[in-house]
């Protein structure tokens, strides 16, 4: 079911391309997850940021078949669940905004305890105590986030 668009950034990722900190969470032949990467310039990402994409090119939601859509639903929920026990997010956000991508990725941004409200639920790395992390400290997030996928089946 995999296809691919040259330039995508999505697909661009998927396919080893670019750097993803972290490497893959989740990988089937249907849908990928990973951390957000650190952006160009920067050393440190907002820890906790994950993408849900389907490994088909698609531009949005509409456009999912039936099962690409039931597997990111299933997937973002089992990550969701993972960021709240292994990382004691409080809450975690989604987000499909897609304007700058044209390759559908479900964000979904951990909220951690002590976030003032005036950080919710759109700025939360601007908030000045909020957590982020250099590559390191995403992979190992991404570890701790991985094992606890795997004490919970995907099917």
């Amino acid at each position: 079911m995999s296809t691919e668009v040259a330039g995508c950034f999505v697909c661009d990722k998927q396919r080893g391309r670019i750097a993803v900190p972290g490497g893959a969470i989740y990988e089937d032949e249907c849908v990928y997850a990973s951390h957000g990467i650190i952006d160009e310039g920067k050393s440190r990402a907002y820890l906790g940021t994950l993408f849900v994409e389907p490994k088909r090119h698609v531009p949005g939601i509409a456009e999912l078949s039936d099962h690409e859509a039931q597997q990111i639903g299933l997937l973002s929920s089992r990550l969701a669940r993972a960021l709240k026990q292994s990382e004691a997010a409080e809450h975690v956000y989604v987000f499909v905004l897609g304007q700058h991508v044209d390759h559908l990725h479900v964000w979904l941004v951990p909220r951690y305890p002590g976030t003032p409200r005036e950080y919710w639920p759109m700025r939360l790395a601007e908030w000045p105590g909020a957590p982020k992390g250099d590559a390191a400290q995403i992979a190992a997030l991404c570890a701790r986030v991985r094992a606890q996928l795997a004490t919970s089946r995907f099917a």
